[in-house]
């Protein structure tokens, strides 16, 4: 049995790969929040509070757009809705914590973290203080993050409008979905909740946001269905 701190700092060690691109990640999140008009306190609050890439982006960028506060909230929960997977997959692990444990290390969990964690405990399964790769690994990331955070709230002051960071919103999230775009169902979903969106488009409080991906869900189910 390896002890609390071996296994902490291995969980530390299998995440260091990833700063290849959490780094640049973290400084194009805090420079784009500075581009768009917020504070920097509030930019810089994101990390600390929501402590995602994609959602803290989507946040920022749906109040710049005119978004309702409900609507920006609901699209980060939304998007941040795949962490109950990751709960779901890390609950057997980590039953015999109490609840303070828990929410401890559930603040620390991202997707990066749990790839490698999952990794870790199923190679694992007799270890006693399995939890510790995890907050190896999470505090690992939230300690990189909220430094590149903070380099990309220093630069963004200093970055020309010119350069278009904003164009890398897309670009973000294109390399999130590219793989999809192999599985002729996965491009059949994205379309419709395109589509979806465009006439939608005039839905008050910007909340096509919201519909879209549900309708594209609705389809999805329906295309399961028919396939089975």
């Amino acid at each position: 049995m390896l002890s609390k701190s071996k296994i902490f700092l291995r969980g530390t060690k299998d995440v260091l790969p990833h700063m290849l691109s959490v780094i640049p990640f973290g400084i194009i999140t805090g420079a784009i929040g500075v581009e768009f008009g917020f504070d920097p306190l509030l930019v810089y609050a994101t990390s600390l509070i929501i402590f995602g890439g994609a959602s803290q982006i989507i946040f920022m960028q749906l109040l710049s757009g005119g978004a309702s506060s409900l609507v920006a909230v609901t699209s980060v929960g939304v998007i941040n809705s795949r962490h109950l997977l990751y709960g779901a997959v890390l609950s057997e692990y980590l039953e015999k914590l109490n609840l303070a444990h828990k929410l401890i290390i559930s603040y620390f969990i991202v997707d990066q973290g749990f790839a490698e964690s999952n990794k870790y405990i199923k190679k694992n399964k007799k270890e006693t203080n399995i939890h510790y790769h995890i907050l190896g690994g999470g505090i690992t990331l939230w300690i990189f993050w909220q430094f590149s955070t903070i380099a990309g709230i220093i630069l963004g002051s200093f970055i020309p409008n010119e350069l278009g960071l904003k164009f890398a919103i897309p670009l973000t999230f294109l390399a999130v979905v590219i793989h999809d775009l192999k599985k002729l169902d996965h491009v059949f979903v994205m379309l419709i909740s395109g589509f979806t969106s465009l006439i939608l488009f005039d839905a008050p409080f910007k909340s096509y946001i919201i519909l879209s991906p549900i309708v594209a869900l609705i389809a999805a189910f329906i295309m399961l269905r028919l396939k089975k």
